[in-house]
């Protein structure tokens, strides 16, 4: 047994040449090639049998070839497509109509934002244009306003409280109020 795997082991330390060969170096050591044998294939050639012919052209000076009379929009109806076609026409003509309609009413609304738009801005350039001094004082009357009606109305929110007549309607109004003085505010504001 030991003879065995001795003979194993003897058997994998001997390493067998092996060459090492490019298959470029193995194609150069064949037959060389003649040079009409390396050359790729000529390709097909066609060899026109045919002549162009220009038969199948029309001759515009036979009276095969038709025009259109000039007053053919005009004619009456002779048939469905004929029917079909001024349909479309008057589809189209409705359509450009509906349009400009459109485009127009557009052009309206447009000019009504313009004319809201140069209110807005007559504002802002209104208030833009105080001085220091002056925007100081309308940020202090403003601060009063809602000082004062805020205090109005907790007074008013306190007596009825007193009373037992406090109600969530009462609140709502004095918060509508309180909202609408701010609203207002906003909008001179700018």
């Amino acid at each position: 047994m030991a003879s065995l795997i001795t003979n194993i082991s003897l058997a994998t330390k001997i390493k067998s040449p092996t060459l090492k060969m490019s298959y470029a170096d193995v194609a150069a050591s064949g037959p060389k090639q003649s040079p009409e044998e390396a050359a790729a294939p000529q390709p097909p050639q066609i060899i026109p049998s045919e002549t162009a012919s220009t038969s199948s052209l029309i001759d515009v000076d036979t009276p095969s070839v038709r025009t259109v009379p000039s007053d053919f929009l005009e004619q009456d109806v002779q048939t469905e497509t004929q029917e079909k076609r001024k349909e479309r026409e008057e589809d189209a003509a409705a359509a450009r109509a509906r349009a400009r309609a459109e485009a127009e009413l557009a052009k309206k609304k447009n000019k009504v934002a313009n004319k809201a738009r140069k209110a807005d801005n007559f504002l802002t350039k209104f208030f833009g244009e105080l001085s220091d001094g002056a925007s100081t004082a309308l940020v202090a009357t403003n601060l009063a306003a809602v000082v004062g009606v805020s205090a109005y109305l907790g007074y008013k929110a306190l007596g009825l409280y007193e009373r037992g007549r406090l109600t969530w309607k009462n609140v709502g109004v004095g918060a509508g109020v309180a909202l609408g003085v701010g609203l207002f505010e906003a909008a001179l504001g700018g």
